[in-house]
């Protein structure tokens, strides 16, 4: 019959609590794994087995209850860590969202909304399929496995500890979430520059030929160049989001220390 002290029993439950809050954490928010469609018990899963892998090699402050306010402390620090690392990769998705809502606003698409199981809330037609595009890119450019990785060495660059983190990780996130604006609008620039070029020569139209109706022509006019552009720009779309997502990966492990 094996027998604990308490002092190993709670060495053991830190040791394994801890580090997966922090992959918890991760798996909640980061794209894919905290996706709504995957059930709650394989997120929970998943967030096990990583933490039944890493744990033995991660070393924890010693002679803390997991019930202790250092002990929680340390729990919550975790959980912002993983919610924090998950979030950064998030942005970029919201990126490719906010140009889809540019573009199809502009092609006048912007009452063809649905649900989006992702983010819980409303999207429009454009958005959701940029979304599909960039998920497809984000799983064959193995980028959710270049996450689990850094996942695993922020462990090392940036250890359980009881005292403060190095750096100021929450204006850092901030700071790297304006980058939602300026990559969604240069990946919406080609189709929005196209499309007020259309809508320029059809003011250039009425005003030449005051009785052309031009809401009976400007509306299918557009929508055909919005789709025409938004179908020579995919082929170029891989490039500039695997960049993005390297930049990312590599933010992550600057958040972490690494």
């Amino acid at each position: 019959m094996l027998n604990f002290s308490s002092a190993e029993l709670n060495a053991l439950i830190t040791g394994f609590l801890w580090p997966l809050t922090r992959i918890l954490g991760l798996i909640a928010v980061a794209p894919v794994f905290g996706n709504a469609s995957v059930p709650r018990r394989i997120k929970v899963g998943l967030g096990i087995l990583i933490a039944m892998i890493v744990a033995p090699l991660v070393q924890v402050p010693s002679g803390l209850e997991p019930m202790s306010m250092q002990g929680l402390l340390i729990l919550v620090q975790q959980l912002l860590i993983g919610i924090a690392m998950g979030f950064s990769m998030r942005i970029i998705f919201s990126a490719v969202e906010m140009a889809g809502e540019v573009a199809s606003m502009t092609m006048g698409l912007g009452f063809a909304t649905f649900f989006d199981p992702q983010s819980r809330g409303r999207s429009n037609a454009v958005s959701q399929f940029l979304s599909l595009i960039v998920l497809m890119v984000y799983l064959a450019a193995n980028v959710h496995l270049a996450l689990l990785s850094t996942l695993v060495d922020s462990f090392t660059t940036m250890p359980i500890t009881v005292g403060p983190l190095a750096g100021n990780i929450a204006e850092q996130v901030v700071r790297w979430a304006s980058r939602l604006f300026s990559a969604g609008l240069q990946l919406a620039l080609p189709i929005v520059a196209a499309l007020l070029i259309t809508n320029v020569a059809l003011g250039i139209l009425t005003r030449a030929a005051p009785s052309l109706n031009l809401f009976g022509i400007g509306f299918p006019i557009t929508l055909t160049i919005g789709f025409a552009m938004l179908g020579l720009v995919l082929p170029y779309l891989a490039t500039p989001m695997a960049k993005l997502f390297e930049e990312t990966i590599n933010m992550i492990r600057q958040l972490t220390g690494g």
